[in-house]
């Protein structure tokens, strides 16, 4: 039940107390998951704590408007014992407790969490620039203010925001930050308190921000967010991914672009669907006990996007975007990460992460497992080498994990008579895996604290056996080991051992382990051409049909191509000086696909498609050249530019919000998927751009309501000096 205002003031940050059983997960899920908890939850960032419980932390936000509260919480958090029910447990500053420090007009954004040397380090950035970190011992609380950590600036380019951590298998910490156009790296100091290394630029592109690291199969995977986070129904938001082998880069998209290139990017994790979510990104991961990982980020409801004026943390009369936590399961395919296949962000009841273990406790008590362990303080310790094994036994494949901390201590998992151990071993600094009497050992870093907790991993699938050491399960082992295992080990209980002296366990447990999809959903694919809606441009003039809007600017048609120099004036809001060539759309859903060559060089000019009802509600896929804000006034990219505009509901104004597709080369090949959603009476509109006409890359969609019939529309325009070619508008059928 959710708290009353009156009550919520009273609250205190307080510490959990270890849970003394998990419960029985829920079969589904709907997001938004903080539905019915808090109004809003921005740029959530997540941790399986060691108490056994999952926290989430928030941007500053007014997260109980819809209760009477008309302010923020700074830097709320929440838990959860599924990944689907979540409890307020206070914030990270209260707003009657701000550090001296900070700058007067701050607001407190984007926090990242991790855990190492018995210690949670929460980063956060400030809307004036600079980042902080705040230190506990308990995941919610009560806080040390540790500072500011990187000035404003901090040599990055950008702004200094949306900053995490990363810890790399040497044991050394990096942090990355950086927006609107701009990410960098560095490497932190040994207790992850300062900057110490070179600031490196590894990823820029028009709005890129929201940097989170992960490392997986050898690669470094950099997740990162571009277009508008808090646009309301008008956020374009896209949360794309690239990769590198090495945690300071280059990271490259899986078309092979650096990241560093001045053009958009492909690689993209999850966009808007035309399901009633706009705006996916900001993003952490988290991964169930079944080993399923899963995107945690914030998503927009087009249906109630936007929060009256409130009072901000900061005293200012803000207007805000509600912008709710979302999960969804990640997918790795190919070697790249995607949500749900390729389908985007789910509505509706979907299959729940796995959060309850088949064998396992937190240990509220020693219930499942032997008694040669104590049970003290919610865990269970040995003072001398011995092994604890659980009463039940587990089959097939499976995951087993359990934090672990001492000198020699790790995780088992038995059967019959054989074993496969998983230990920390200080005295050769090693982990050291054990499958029977075959043993491979990894090392451990140099920095390694056996006496904080650490989280040992098992993961077996068949033969193959996968294991690995992390201090808070981020994607962040500093070792990790494949090994075959031999037949026979079909099923067996699951333990901590302890090889040399005295160790601790918590949180141990199994589960099955999760079935990888490995194919991504069908892209759309186009139906029959309509001829009638097409032009090849192969004679003097536009065929039968066309009809343009303010006018021919001096457009020609030749050599089978229509070629069209761009006009100096804009299709924007309230400037509508631009022409528009427009033709009549078929009934029913339709591909609307053309080729563009386009030579722009200076900002904002731009060549594309357009679906137009009138002036003020279209789309428009362009080739489009964009401004890098943080380069000089002469930096560019050339970007895929799809936009949307139409009236803002909450302001009563005409609004225009952009999303960023794929790559944009000198040849472009640009298409636009219509759908009409009858039970909202919606225009969905889904867009994709080829370089090379066959390969395509699919993006967002936007939807806004349907009104008068839309039209099939060229544009080429914003600034004089370039040349939009198009070799052909096609027009297919829908399916």
């Amino acid at each position: 039940m959710r708290k009353t205002p009156a009550l919520l003031s009273l609250l205190l940050v307080f510490a959990a107390s270890p849970a003394s059983a998990t419960p029985r997960a829920p079969a589904t899920y709907a997001n938004p998951v903080t539905a019915g908890t808090v109004d809003t939850f921005p740029d959530p960032a997540t941790i399986k704590a060691k108490d056994g419980k999952w926290y989430a932390y928030g941007t500053t936000n007014p997260i109980f408007n819809s209760a009477g509260e008309t302010g923020e919480h700074i830097l709320p958090t929440l838990s959860s014992t599924d990944l689907v029910h979540w409890t307020y447990v206070g914030d990270v500053f209260a707003l009657t407790a701000k550090p001296s420090w900070w700058p007067s007009a701050a607001r407190q954004w984007a926090p990242d969490i991790r855990y190492f040397n018995n210690e949670y380090h929460l980063t956060y950035s400030l809307s004036t620039g600079g980042i902080g970190l705040v230190t506990s011992a308990n995941p919610a609380g009560p806080w040390t203010d540790r500072g500011q950590i990187v000035p404003n600036g901090g040599g990055c380019p950008s702004g200094t925001i949306d900053q995490a951590m990363f810890q790399d298998t040497d044991g050394s910490y990096y942090l990355y930050w950086g927006s609107y156009d701009t990410i960098c790296v560095s490497r932190m100091n040994d207790t992850a308190t300062a900057l110490t290394g070179t600031v490196t630029t590894i990823a820029r592109g028009r709005r890129a921000e929201g940097g989170f690291v992960v490392h997986r199969g050898g690669y470094y995977y950099l997740f990162y967010s571009d277009g508008g986070c808090c646009d309301g129904a008008f956020s374009g938001y896209v949360t794309k991914v690239g990769r590198a082998t090495s945690p300071t880069g280059p990271f490259t998209s899986p078309s092979g672009l650096n990241l560093l290139d001045t053009t958009s990017k492909d690689g993209i994790v999850v966009a808007a669907n035309g399901n009633g979510w706009v705006g996916p990104g900001h993003n952490s991961i988290t991964t169930d006990l079944a080993g399923q990982d899963w995107l945690v980020y914030h998503g927009i409801a087009e249906t109630n996007p936007d929060f009256p004026p409130i009072t901000g943390a900061n005293g200012a009369t803000l207007n805000l975007t509600r912008r709710p936590m979302l999960i969804d399961r990640l997918d790795w395919i190919g070697g790249w990460p995607v949500v749900n296949a390729g389908a985007g962000p789910s509505t509706g009841p979907q299959t729940a992460p796995v959060t309850t273990w088949t064998v396992g406790s937190t240990f509220g008590s020693t219930a499942g497992f032997g008694t040669d362990w104590s049970l003290v303080d919610g865990h269970l310790t040995t003072p001398t080498p011995s092994t604890v094994l659980s009463t039940a036994t587990v089959s097939g494949d499976v995951r087993v994990e359990g934090d672990v901390r001492g000198q020699a201590a790790g995780i088992v998992y038995r059967s019959g008579a054989r074993q496969i151990s998983a230990v920390l071993d200080s005295a050769t600094r090693q982990f050291v895996v054990s499958v029977g009497s075959s043993v491979t050992r990894a090392a451990l870093p140099a920095n390694f604290n056996y006496d904080s907790w650490h989280t040992v991993v098992l993961e077996k699938r068949g033969n193959a056996l996968y294991a690995e050491v992390s201090a808070d399960r981020l994607y962040d082992a500093v070792a990790s080991v494949n090994v075959t295992v031999p037949a026979g080990y079909t099923s067996g209980r699951i333990g901590a051992v302890s090889r040399a002296g005295a160790a601790d366990v918590d949180n141990l447990g199994a589960a099955p382990l999760y079935r990888p999809v490995t194919r991504r959903v069908n892209d759309p694919v186009v139906g029959a051409a309509l001829t009638a809606y097409s032009d090849e441009f192969n004679g003097s003039a536009v065929n039968a049909g066309w009809s343009w809007v303010r006018g021919n600017p001096g457009t020609t048609v030749s050599g089978g191509a229509l070629v069209w120099p761009t006009q100096g004036a804009e299709l924007y809001q309230g400037d509508n000086s631009a022409s528009v060539l427009t033709r009549d759309a078929p009934a029913g859903d339709f591909v609307v696909e053309t080729k563009v060559t386009f030579d722009g060089t200076r900002g904002n000019q731009q060549a594309g498609l357009v679906l137009y009802e009138n002036d003020d509600k279209f789309v428009k896929l362009v080739h489009s050249v964009l401004p890098l804000t943080t380069y000089g006034p002469a930096a560019v990219q050339q970007t895929t530019e799809f936009t949307k505009e139409d009236t803002r509901v909450s302001t009563g104004q005409v609004f225009s919000g952009p999303m960023f597709g794929g790559p944009a080369t000198p040849t472009e090949w640009l298409r636009l998927a219509y759908h009409y959603d009858a039970a909202n009476n919606a225009n969905d509109i889904r867009m994709a751009s080829s370089t090379d006409g066959t390969t395509w890359e699919w993006g967002g969609a936007w939807s806004f309501p349907r009104g008068g019939p839309l039209k099939i529309g060229l544009v080429s325009m914003n600034t004089t000096g370039a040349t939009g070619t198009f070799d052909y508008v096609r027009t297919y059928a829908g399916r």
